[in-house]
């Protein structure tokens, strides 16, 4: 029986013949109003609420198509099931375009019925229902993989699979969030201490997860070797559950031929992670090597100025000849470019895009109220990264792209967590403004309370002076100075913050597509 009366009505020329079904259903709890035509059933609608409408196709007057375009005129919200005999595909193909909830083909029993009146009326209901025992059966398992995980490889699986349950238990009534939130953090806490233990020892073992400067080299010139013409698309400040989200839409016109998860270097910050990848090469790499190319934490001058250089040298230390192109897209008008330069960027055998928004919209929520509200939390901030996908100009690019014979490579230079745990730092002026990482030099802080690199050069970070340390915050921690601390620890708490250690910053996607067709 179901909890509320749900009122369905039932439009059929020959309804007398669907009296057992009818019956069925009232036993069932719902309740059923009849029309025996088109013409009496939109009068009917246009003076009653009806959760659910079953549509006969084929009825003399006015059709069943004819009742469902006047039908959605009247209440557009009101799912309508059409049956029919016909199993032509022209009917089913403007049935469909008409938005129908579902198409059944007569005979239909009373357990067909019933099927789609849940599948459409209850879906979420039952759906919460199931993930929240699923994901409850599950925690046991999802604990022991965190305590369990000791190589990059785990922490890949285990991150993947807790973004997999947040995305499942979203549409749910929120019962299971606060447990999710709370594994999500002991995760982190776990993570960061594996990070802390085996950091800097990637930067010298054969061993090592792929990382920020070894993108270019490990995905796309392995494609331009081929002969592939490649797209290679950076979305800054681009989270793996964010991937998951948009990856529904672009697999409907794409195939994925490779989705490797890789980890940003440190800090996950735009200046030191996206010129790692565009150099090929670390930090302080950059630094000694191409200097005019490298801008100080200290300094005003913008920080990924030279990206497209930085490119061109990778390709000369690796002695390619590639024809490229880079652009970056942060507004309307970078966009529009982009777009009427198409068919130029068609004949290069690279395309280098940096999509800025996602960061943008990361900056404002903490700046603009409005923008808080509207993402509010993890979910409505998915959301929004989805809502603008669907209207950008990325999406439209992809369009474009779908039937050129190129390769799609998407990836990020870092991921973005929400803080909420302030930690005080004492710095001086010259101290960097990340909220996430600090960068100076008589750096006054807890060390159990942060993961420090005294010798940046391990690290291969820049050193700007012959006492510069590093600070990262872990999980949901962020970097908060004595001076006006309430203030700024109530201002900047429940904020998207990056440079520092979480899954959320480190763990992110890089993903091949191509075309669909052959």
């Amino acid at each position: 029986m179901t909890d509320t009366k749900i009122r369905i009505l039932w439009v059929d020329d020959e309804i007398d013949h669907l009296r057992a079904h009818i019956m069925f259903l009232t036993e069932k709890g719902y309740e059923i109003e009849k029309a025996t035509n088109g013409q009496d059933a939109l009068e009917m609608v246009k003076n009653e609420f009806y959760d659910l409408i079953f549509l006969d196709e084929n009825m003399p007057g006015l059709s069943g198509l004819e009742t469902l375009h006047r039908l959605k005129e009247v209440r557009s919200e009101v799912p309508v099931i059409m049956i029919t005999k016909s199993e032509e595909e022209d009917i089913m193909e403007e049935a469909i375009g008409n938005k129908i909830a579902d198409y059944l083909i007569k005979p239909v029993n009373p357990r067909q019925i019933l099927l789609s009146i849940k599948k459409n009326l209850q879906k979420r209901q039952l759906q919460s229902r199931v993930v929240t025992s699923a994901y409850q059966s599950q925690f046991g398992q999802i604990t022991l993989q965190i305590n369990d995980s000791f190589t990059h490889e785990d922490w890949v699986e285990v991150y993947k699979r807790l973004v997999y349950w947040e995305l499942e238990l979203e549409e749910g009534d929120g019962a299971m969030d606060e447990v999710l939130k709370m594994q999500k953090s002991e995760a982190n806490q776990a993570f960061s201490r594996f990070i802390k233990n085996n950091y800097l020892d990637w930067l010298n073992d054969d061993d090592s997860p792929l990382m920020s400067n070894h993108i270019v080299k490990s995905k796309v010139l392995p494609l331009l070797d081929k002969g592939e013409k490649v797209f290679f698309i950076v979305i800054d400040n681009f989270r793996y559950d964010q991937w998951e989200l948009l990856k529904r839409e672009i697999t409907s016109d794409f195939i994925i031929e490779d989705e490797s998860p890789y980890f940003s270097i440190l800090p996950t910050a735009t200046q030191y992670a996206r010129n790692a990848i565009f150099s090929g090469l670390m930090p302080s790499k950059i630094k000694e090597n191409y200097p005019q190319y490298w801008v100080d934490d200290d300094s005003d001058e913008g920080k990924n100025l030279y990206e497209g250089e930085l490119l061109g040298t990778l390709f000369d230390r690796f002695r390619k000849k590639v024809k490229f192109s880079y652009h970056k897209v942060s507004d309307a008008e970078g966009g529009k470019r982009l777009l009427e330069g198409y068919h130029t960027m068609i004949g290069n055998d690279l395309n280098a895009v940096v999509f800025n928004f996602v960061d943008m919209l990361s900056h404002a929520r903490t700046e603009v109220k409005m923008i808080k509200e509207l993402a509010k939390d993890e979910a409505a901030y998915r959301s929004l990264t989805l809502s603008w996908y669907n209207h950008s100009v990325l999406r439209e690019l992809l369009i474009r792209l779908k039937d050129e014979n190129v390769k799609v490579v998407i990836t990020t230079d870092h991921g973005t967590t929400r803080v909420q745990n302030a930690v005080k730092v004492v710095g001086d002026r010259s101290v960097n403004t990340n909220l996430r990482y600090k960068q100076g030099k008589n750096l006054g802080y807890q060390a159990k309370e942060v993961f420090e690199i005294k010798q940046p050069e391990k690290a291969f970070l820049p050193r700007p002076n012959v006492s510069t340390t590093y600070i990262f915050a872990r999980n949901n921690d962020f970097f908060v100075y004595p001076n006006n601390y309430n203030y700024y620890v109530s201002y900047y708490r429940d904020t998207f913050q990056h440079g520092g250690i979480s899954l959320e910053e480190m763990i992110i996607p890089c993903v091949i597509l191509k075309r669909r067709s052959s």
